[in-house]
């Protein structure tokens, strides 16, 4: 994997709109929190198209995402939302641009798409982590800055990754390469040029936002069929927000518990990253992890996802 150079206080950021349009007001708060983190945001006026429920047509944000891989004055590109749109990019996007730019990439939800594509296709490790108008604009309450700084900016392990809403569901302990995203993009990327086609011995990740019980069953039979489940070592799900069904009953814990009851290794559910009740944490995807699935459940990163700048 091909690891981007470290971001440092002062660089540069592009921020990009691969998916939905955005509120000005949230959009404004998460440009300010980039510069309280020390970056200095860039963007193109292109990213306030609008065209219907997309931000603006799909050759104009991928050129503008181009442009941001091609600037050597960027160093890093940073998403304003998801919401959908991002796989209407892949096609005019240009894997060796993204390679030889080496730049980091943070994005989830939606743009699980381009974090597939980067990892999969380019075999570059990018960042589920916070978006421009949605976490990060919501401040420390919305995201784990900790993490989010050290990710992005240390070219040394994150370590060990914590927290309290997370739960085993299988005992064991594997490692691999953290792979993953939500749910739906990674079903939908399936039978596509772009599908989502993990190592053998990965550690999957999958998040998930609004989803009844009964699509999340329908998608994990989708991935089970396509082969990907059995490449995983190890599965870490998200908290899954707004998935129970109405009345509550079932929950998508319980769903989730009996899809994965003959699973050969350990499973963690409630890994607060992407969509989650409190501040998500960033974790780098394309990187080696390990997963404790006993009386600590948690998940520690092993290796460096990023190197250091020149």
């Amino acid at each position: 994997m091909i690891k981007p150079r470290a971001l440092k206080i002062g660089d540069r950021v592009a921020i990009v709109a691969p998916a939905s349009p955005f509120e000005r007001d949230a959009f404004e708060r998460g440009v300010d929190e980039v510069r309280r983190l020390g970056f200095e945001p860039v963007f193109s006026p292109c990213i306030f198209d609008r065209d219907r429920y997309v931000a603006g047509p799909a050759a104009v944000r991928a050129a503008d995402l181009r442009a941001a891989w091609r600037d050597p004055s960027i160093a890093g590109v940073f998403c304003v939302r998801g919401g959908y749109g991002s796989a209407q990019l892949l096609p005019h996007l240009d894997p060796d641009e993204a390679r030889r730019g080496r730049k980091v990439f943070v994005g989830y939800s939606d743009l699980t798409s381009l974090l597939v594509y980067l990892t999969s296709l380019c075999g570059l490790v990018c960042f589920h982590g916070p978006t421009v108008a949605g976490r990060l604009g919501g401040g420390e309450r919305a995201y784990d800055r900790d993490s989010f700084l050290r990710a992005v900016t240390c070219p040394e392990p994150l370590g060990e990754l914590t927290a309290p809403p997370v739960e085993a569901l299988r005992p064991g302990e594997a490692a691999g390469m953290l792979v993953g995203g939500t749910l739906t993009q990674l079903a939908a990327s399936l039978g596509t040029p772009y599908q989502f086609d993990p190592p053998r011995g990965c550690v999957l990740f999958v998040d998930e936002v609004g989803e009844r019980p009964y699509r999340i069953d329908r998608l994990w039979v989708q991935l089970a069929f396509s082969g990907v489940l059995s490449k995983a070592a190890a599965l870490v799900f998200g908290e899954l927000p707004g998935c129970d069904e109405p009345g509550g009953e079932p929950t998508a814990r319980a769903v989730v518990a009996d899809l994965v009851r003959d699973f050969p290794g350990p499973v963690l559910f409630g890994f607060p990253s992407g969509h989650t009740a409190g501040p998500a944490l960033t974790v780098p995807l394309g990187v080696r992890v390990r997963v404790r699935a006993g009386r600590r459940p948690g998940l520690t990163v092993e290796e460096a996802a990023v190197e250091r700048a020149a």
